[in-house]
């Protein structure tokens, strides 16, 4: 099993791609299809600033227990 931190150091680093994904195809302009419906590109703008907004917040995490 993962101690906390390293559980935190794993999510954020997950949840730091998932945006930058996103952020790819908002400049690439890649389709996004799931079950035949095609998200519109304004869905990834959150994609975005959620996703980093959470890994931001374990980097705040991780390195206030380190203090």
């Amino acid at each position: 099993m993962l101690d906390t931190k390293s559980y935190i150091k794993v999510t954020k680093v997950i949840f730091a791609i998932v945006g930058l994904v996103h952020l790819l195809r908002l400049l690439m302009g890649f389709d996004l299809v799931i079950g035949g419906w095609v998200a519109p590109m304004w869905i990834s703008l959150f994609g975005v600033i959620i996703p980093w907004y959470i890994a931001y917040n374990g980097y705040q995490l991780v390195s206030k227990k380190k203090k």
